[in-house]
Order: structure tokens, then C-alpha cells, then sequence
């Protein structure tokens, strides 16, 4: 059955909106062992476009990754970026459609509406596969890590918020340091 169109009353009166989690970190190596350029794949990941909302309101994705951006909203989106790392405007689509953006440069990419000034989110494009983004409970694992000593950053809504160094013992050991971001 189709969806039922605004009327011209609806006009005046906001969606209901999610509330994105922006308690939501990304935990990263500043620096990779070399192997860490060997993966050859084209992964793919999403953020969807709900409520007048990105969802997932950070993403962190290795060089390479096409992301989608479907729409899920009965109202038409523009996203776009003007990111160094990645500029974009993928122009107004309707409900059901999506767009896709590949994301070549490591670096970080605000993502936004130009439609809906309130709609935002975060791509952190990385040159290697050892980061992570934090759970609901601010809880997070990088697995694999080979031995070694690096930098460790947590990186929280446009900033790199603390640094630590660690030492992994042994081949592919886990990451999992505590951190407080504020």
C-alpha cells in the first residue's frame, strides 16, 4: 500500500526524530605495521537516512569503501560533503532510492543534508585496519594487532580527544586500552 502524502497541515510540523549516538568514539593506531596494506577488497558499508537522521551517526571505514546512503525518510535528501579528504553532493533523491560515495582518501569526511541542516554524521577514512568504533556501552576491540609498540588514539565528534602508547607481545594480539573522552 502506498505511503500516504503530507498534507498541506503537515507542512508546519516536524517528523518525529532519532536521536543519533553521539557517544559513539573511534578508537585507531595512528600508525600501521606494513602487512596492514595487503587487504586487496572493495568493502561496502551504509548509512541510512531515518527520521531526519544518519544512522550510523559515525562510521569508520578503511581507504576504499563504497558506502551507501539510502533514503528511508518520506521526504527527499541532498547529501554531501565539502571534506578535503572527500567533497561530494549526491543531489535529491526520493524514498527508497540511494547513492553511493567510494571513499579513497584517508582523512575525516563531515557528511550532511543540504535539505535538513539537522542532519550530520562522521566518515573517518583510514590506510589501514586497525581501528574501531566504540558500542552503545563505550566498549571497544581491535583484533590482530601484530607485535609491536604504537600510538593508539581515540578520536570523538571532530577531534582526537587522547593518545596512548601500547605495546602488543605477541602476534596477533587484541587491542584494549581504557579511555575517557569528554
Amino acid at each position: 500500500m502506498p505511503e500516504r502524502r503530507p498534507g498541506i497541515t503537515d507542512l508546519g510540523n516536524p517528523l518525529p526524530r532519532d536521536i543519533p549516538d553521539l557517544r559513539a568514539a573511534v578508537v585507531y593506531l595512528e600508525t600501521a605495521p606494513s602487512r596492514a596494506f595487503d587487504d586487496r577488497r572493495t568493502p561496502r558499508s551504509r548509512i541510512d537516512q531515518r527520521n531526519e537522521t544518519f544512522f550510523p551517526h559515525v562510521l569508520a571505514v578503511t581507504v576504499g569503501t563504497l558506502v551507501d546512503f539510502p533514503n528511508n525518510d518520506s521526504t527527499y535528501h541532498n547529501v554531501f560533503s565539502l571534506s578535503k579528504a572527500k567533497r561530494f553532493d549526491l543531489g535529491r533523491y526520493a524514498k527508497g532510492r540511494s547513492q553511493t560515495v567510494r571513499f579513497d582518501t584517508p582523512g575525516i569526511v563531515r557528511v550532511f543534508c543540504d535539505i535538513h541542516s539537522h542532519m550530520s554524521a562522521w566518515v573517518l577514512v583510514f590506510s589501514h585496519p586497525f581501528f574501531a568504533t566504540t558500542d552503545p556501552d563505550g566498549r571497544y576491540r581491535i583484533d590482530s594487532v601484530p607485535a609491536g609498540t604504537y600510538s593508539v588514539s581515540a578520536w570523538y565528534e571532530g577531534s582526537t580527544r587522547d593518545t596512548r602508547s601500547v605495546t602488543i607481545p605477541l602476534q596477533g594480539g587484541p587491542l584494549d586500552l581504557d579511555f575517557v573522552v569528554q
